[in-house]
Order: C-alpha cells, then sequence, then structure tokens
C-alpha cells in the first residue's frame, strides 16, 4: 500500500458519491484521481478532513471552500496561488501551491509550510506524527468529551493561539468552518507581516 492508501483506509469515507473530474495536470490531476477513487475521507477521528466534490455530500465542498465569496476574501492576498483540499481540527488549511507543491496555510497568520511535493507526500507526513500533525489524540478527547463534531465544524480558539491563546477546552468552541475562517482572516492579515514580539492593536471600530 502506498501511504495516500494507507491513510484513507484508517479513515471514514466517502463523505459524497462518486465523481469523474478532470482538474488537469499536475498536483491537480493527483486531487482528481484521489477524488475519483475516494470522494472526501475524514481521519484521525475527524482531525483531519479531505473535501469532497459536488454539490452532494458531508462537510464542505471543494469548489465552494476555494471561492473568494466563501471565506478567502477575509484573507486578501494571503491566499493567492493556493487552492486548499483539506483542514485539520482547528482550521488549519492543506493546499496545493501554484500546482506544484503541497503545503500548510495557517488561519491566524497567513503563513505557509511547504513540505512536499505530492499528495503521497502530504500523507507520509500526517502519517509520521498523527497527534500533532492531524489532531487525533486531541479530535478523540474533544469529541468524548463534548460529542461528535458535525462535518462543518471545526475548533475556534476564543483568544487566538497566535495572541497567547491555550489548547484547553474552555479556550476552544465548535463553530461552522467558514465562519472560523471569517474571524481569522482580518486578523491574519494585520499580522502577517509583523515581526515577532510585535505589539498588535485591533481597531474595534
Amino acid at each position: 500500500m502506498t501511504r495516500l492508501e494507507q491513510l484513507i483506509s484508517r479513515g471514514r469515507s466517502p463523505l459524497g458519491p462518486p465523481v469523474s473530474v478532470d482538474l488537469g495536470a499536475g498536483l491537480y490531476g493527483e486531487l482528481a484521481t484521489l477524488l475519483a477513487h475516494t470522494n472526501g475521507f475524514t481521519v484521525f477521528n475527524a482531525g483531519v478532513q479531505l473535501f469532497h466534490l459536488g454539490e452532494r455530500g458531508l462537510g464542505p465542498e471543494l469548489r465552494n471552500w476555494n471561492a473568494d465569496q466563501t471565506w478567502r476574501h477575509a484573507y486578501g492576498s494571503l491566499t493567492d496561488g493556493l487552492f486548499f483540499f483539506a483542514q485539520d481540527l482547528f482550521g488549519v488549511q492543506f493546499a496545493i501551491e501554484d500546482n506544484s507543491r503541497v503545503c500548510t496555510f495557517d488561519p491566524e497568520t497567513g503563513e505557509r509550510e511547504v513540505f512536499g511535493g505530492s499528495l503521497e507526500d502530504w500523507a507520509d507526513w500526517l502519517l509520521a506524527d498523527p497527534d500533532e500533525r492531524g489532531a487525533y489524540s486531541f479530535a478523540t478527547h474533544w469529541q468524548d468529551t463534548h460529542g461528535a463534531l458535525d462535518h462543518d465544524q471545526r475548533l475556534l480558539p476564543r483568544t487566538l493561539f497566535v495572541l497567547g491563546g491555550s489548547y484547553d477546552d474552555d479556550n476552544l468552541v465548535a463553530e461552522d468552518a467558514v465562519t472560523c475562517m471569517l474571524v481569522r482572516g482580518p486578523i491574519a492579515s494585520q499580522i502577517h507581516d509583523l515581526p515577532d514580539g510585535a505589539t498588535i492593536r485591533f481597531d474595534a471600530g
């Protein structure tokens, strides 16, 4: 089994009915092949969610999620060149960058971290540390304590992590995934280029 097959075998799928789609060559082509095989899935007890394609299905839909009017507009140019295909429990996005690299996108800062050049690399990266990179233990703890998350929900910190918020239950709330991104987008746009340790002041007006 490939690492991607191993990842899928550990999850729950599909999230949508069978699809056949042409997304072009490169990494987009890899994604199309994956969706034709498994149209969306969750893994690590919903710690990671791969979006389904098509109107019918559970959780965010791939094309709608990437539409500017859904949430990307809140981040301005920070999402340029990215196509988002999955997210973790806290809304960290997994994206294809310029159809040649796979990266994470931090919803609180807009920072990117490239970690591979294929979806196989993405699966290998997740499987190397499911708890840290896939939020496995925390997803299990949260749902054992608070009940199952809806497919459209992610966890939003009341005080953002980048502003010193903790990963304690008291600082987290389950919210609609789009709302989670819209809340953090304007903040990420303000602090993206600030140096570490800079004083942050938000305009309440």
